[in-house]
This record gives C-alpha cells, structure tokens and sequence, in this order.
C-alpha cells in the first residue's frame, strides 16, 4: 500500500469511524438521559415507600401511647433519620447527616438519594423522616460504566467493519491501479522493440548494409508501431456501441490484414497460410477490421519463431491457429478481460482480446477458444449473425 493508499484509507476510516461514533454518542447520550430519568423516577418511589412505612410506623405507635422504637431496614442500602422541630436528630443511621437539606424533598448530594418527609401531627415530636440510600447513585454510577464498555466496544466493532469494508472498496480500485501501472509498463516494453528495431534498422541502412532486408524490418516496426497505437487509441478513446453498420466483402479485409501482418511477422519469421471464403457481412468496418487485427496480433505475439499461423474464413465461420505456447485451463477463463494476458514472452499488454470480445459480444457473435499449453491456440469466430 503506497503513501497515497494509505491516505485514503486513513482519511475514509476517520470519516466513517468519527460520524458512525457520533452518531451512536447522540443516541447514547438520550437513551442515557432517559434512563437517568427513569432510575431517579425508581429510586424517589422507593424511598417514599420506605417513608410511608416509617411514618406508619410511627403512627401507630402514637395511637397506641407506646413510644416509637426506630428499626433498621431490611434493605441494608435504606437508612433513615428522625428529627424534631427544630431539626435536631432524635435517631439516626445515615451515613452523610451533614448532607440533609430540609429545603428540598427529593435530592442527591454526596453520592446518595435523600427524600425527606414532613409530618404534621401536633402530639408528635418527631416533624421529620429523612430517607437516605446509595443504590440509586450505584445504579446511575453502573449504567455509566455499562455505557462506556458499550460504547467502546461499538467503536472497535465499527472499527473494524469500517477496515474490513474499506479493503473491499478500494479492492478493485487498487486492482485497476495495478492493471494500469501494468499497462503503463508493457506498452513501453511493446513500443520499445519495434523503435529499437527501426532504430538499428535505419542506421544500418545508412551504412548501406542489406537494403532490401533493413526495408522489410523498417516496415515492419513501422506497422507494429501502428498497430499498437490504434489498439490503444481504440480501447481508450471508441465507444463499443457507436458503430457504422454497412455492407461488405469481410473477405477482402481479411486479405488486407493477412497482408498487412505478414509484413510484421517477418521480425520472426513467422509465416501467415490464409484459406479465404468470399463472405458478405453487415456491420461496421471499422469494428470488423479490429476483430481480424487482433486475432491475428495476438497469434504473432505469442508464436515461436519461424513457426506458422494458419487463418481460414469458411462458412461464416473465422479462424485464427498458431502453434505457440499455448494457454493454460486457468488463464483461458481470465484471458477476454482487460489488461489480462498469457504468458508474457514476447510482449502484447492485455487490451487486444478484450477488443475482440467486445465486439464479439456488441453483434452477439459467438468466440471460442481452444488452446493447449506449449501447442498452441485456436480462435474461432462464428460470424453467422452478421452475415448478408
């Protein structure tokens, strides 16, 4: 992963991790107020459950002339106190007296729920019951805790989604940055023997050495050159589905291109055995002349030197053979996609096959191929559907 790479998946993670955290933050901090809300709702119900039974107990014992004996709750957690009127304690268990404020009813202070309870009753001394407990601030203190876990275990979760789903989607851009890298790489390569051969052909001719055959590599080059420069211009520039649909003699522009490559071939001394059909075909010409092209490069590229190619149009029927190198099972299921390609031995850059089935596909002409490693390769084009 380059610098640029890495980026990207930084600043992609930071965005979907940081709104996905405020998002589930913003939710968190309403659920958290409600649940606050209704924890503090519970607690003042409990501890005016626990004031009542005071106060009745009290009560009771007054109506009965015995004199109130404080008794400690069951639940450990409830303490309470009693105070007179001038809120002085008669008894008390609390463990914050200090934190009483009589001005209030239901409050928290110093990590504890208090309720205080007024009684009116003349006779008796004790004017006010003060219920304290610590649960309700235990309970909040734990829903912080349970928060905070939840929360950072979402956003490790989110995390780790937000990673995982930000290989998928770069996936295939980083596969199409490697294609065109790739790309870059092996039309340079492509470009570099036809030049390199034009090149040393020029300046033998210069020096008068073998006219005739620095003619023929001159010639040569100049058409691979050609050739490669309208596949690329093809590929990246023609909309597949603009076409020109005419009728014609697809025969002769066989013949054009078998003579047209066996100019290129003579590089490696590869010879082109043509067995030509008169057929008529409506479609566009320009598409027609890149299918028989690139069938017929593809079988040069990858021939073995002083070899032969044998090209045969019968019955609506096109095929291109060369006794090459062949394609394994593997390759052949990949080899029809851009900047895919066989064993790269003499050069080619994956676009020319694509072209061809493109094409194939655009008048729904049916491509096959047959190939075995070291043997050779077989293209048929049934051209049955274009046939006038």
């Amino acid at each position: 992963m380059n610098k640029s790479e890495r980026n990207a998946l930084i600043s992609f993670l930071s965005i979907y991790v940081g709104s996905a955290m405020l998002l589930i933050g913003v939710l968190f901090y309403f659920y958290f107020q409600e649940q606050i809300k209704s924890l503090r709702n519970s607690c003042s119900m409990e501890l005016i459950n626990a004031s009542m039974k005071v106060k009745t107990d009290i009560l009771n014992s007054y109506m009965h002339e015995k004199e109130y004996l404080p008794k400690a709750f069951e639940n450990e957690r409830i303490r309470y106190a009693l105070y007179d009127k001038d809120k002085k304690f008669l008894f008390s268990n609390l463990d914050r007296d200090d934190a009483v404020d009589f001005t209030k009813r239901f409050y928290e202070k110093a990590q504890q729920h208090f309720f205080v309870q007024k009684l009116e009753e003349k006779n008796i001394p004790i004017k006010y019951i003060v219920i304290e407990t610590c649960q309700g601030v235990e309970n909040i203190n734990n829903l912080k805790v349970y928060l905070t876990i939840i929360f950072l275990l979402s956003s490790v979760f989110i995390g780790f989604v937000a990673f995982f789903l930000s290989k998928i989607l770069l996936k295939p851009v980083r596969e199409k940055v490697v294609d065109m890298d790739n790309f870059i790489k092996d039309s340079a390569h492509e470009l570099n023997t036809p030049i390199s051969v034009l090149m040393t052909s020029v300046s033998m001719l210069k020096n008068g050495k073998n006219p005739e055959k620095m003619m023929k590599y001159i010639l040569s080059s100049s058409k691979q050159i050609s050739q490669i420069y309208n596949d690329i211009h093809f590929s990246a520039f023609n909309d597949i589905n603009e076409s020109l649909e005419e009728e014609f003699y697809l025969n002769e522009l066989v013949e054009e291109s078998v003579e047209f490559f066996n100019d290129i071939s003579v590089t490696k001394n590869i010879k082109i055995e043509a067995s030509i059909e008169k057929l008529k075909v409506y479609m566009d010409r320009t598409k027609a002349q890149k299918l028989v092209n690139n069938l017929l490069s593809n079988a040069i590229k990858y021939s073995n030197n002083n070899s032969t190619i044998e090209l045969r149009l019968k019955d609506a029927i096109l095929e291109v053979k060369d006794f090459g190198i062949g394609i394994n099972i593997d390759e052949q299921k990949e080899i029809f996609k851009r900047f895919k390609r066989g064993k790269n031995i003499e050069g080619g850059f994956g676009i020319g096959l694509d072209i061809v089935n493109r094409i194939c596909k655009t008048y729904n002409l049916n491509l096959n191929l047959v190939s075995e490693e070291n043997k050779g390769s077989i293209f048929t084009v049934n051209l049955k559907n274009v046939v006038k």
